[in-house]
């Protein structure tokens, strides 16, 4: 599904493509993004009403996922089944640090590290509005708090549309004060389901070094 890889690296990369420049979350917020990656909301200011549920259950990484994959750009750690999982550093996009593809198989992930610091509802927000920028109708379908690996996370899916294609992106996006971080994995929409258990499997393994 080569098209599929095209789909993603369009919206990391929107980022730079917009950098400078003004953009509007999904709750309405101004923000300004900047050739660096970074970002700052107009005015400092964040008017979010948007109210968040916690799911209760527990998330731990499999005992599969035995291969610890460090970040070199903040504290955040990744724990994978090497035996599923292919990957290597990202050289598609200055953004990303890590991709992942499960071998063989129309699913792929990303790992976004930065050492920015900014409140876990801000991250999803900016993921959001540069997914806005490159697929207009792009639509989050779950957003909650989770506790994986014992760390408190925003889980996030969303669907949209590019090309005809439709895609869905399902993440873990997680900030401390070492910096921001989003696990991210992505495959055509109509695949989403099959590949539930392996995307739980590989979203789990976030972890803090």
């Amino acid at each position: 599904m080569p098209r599929l890889i095209i789909v993603v690296i369009s919206i990391l990369l929107a980022t730079a493509s917009h950098a400078g420049q003004k953009a509007i979350t999904d709750t309405g917020d101004e923000v300004i993004l900047h050739s660096d990656g970074t970002w700052k909301f107009v005015n400092n200011s964040r008017k979010t009403t948007e109210k968040i549920t916690t799911n209760q259950m527990e998330f731990t990484k499999p005992d599969s996922s035995f291969f610890l994959l460090k970040s070199t750009r903040n504290t955040s750690a990744f724990w994978i089944n090497p035996a599923k999982w292919s990957f290597e550093k990202a050289s598609t996009n200055a953004e990303a640090e890590y991709e992942f593809q499960l071998k063989g198989q129309d699913l792929y992930g990303m790992v976004i590290a930065e050492g920015v610091q900014m409140p876990v509802e801000s991250l999803t927000d900016i993921a959001v509005t540069i997914a806005k920028n490159a697929v207009p109708d792009i639509e989050v379908t779950k957003k909650e708090y989770r506790y994986v690996n014992g760390n408190k996370v925003i889980y996030m899916e969303m669907r949209g549309t590019m090309q005809g294609m439709k895609v869905t992106y399902l993440g873990h996006y997680y900030t401390d004060a070492a910096g921001s971080t989003q696990l991210v994995a992505y495959t055509g929409t109509a695949l989403a389901d099959k590949y539930r258990s392996e995307i739980s499997d590989f979203l789990n393994g976030l972890a803090v070094q």
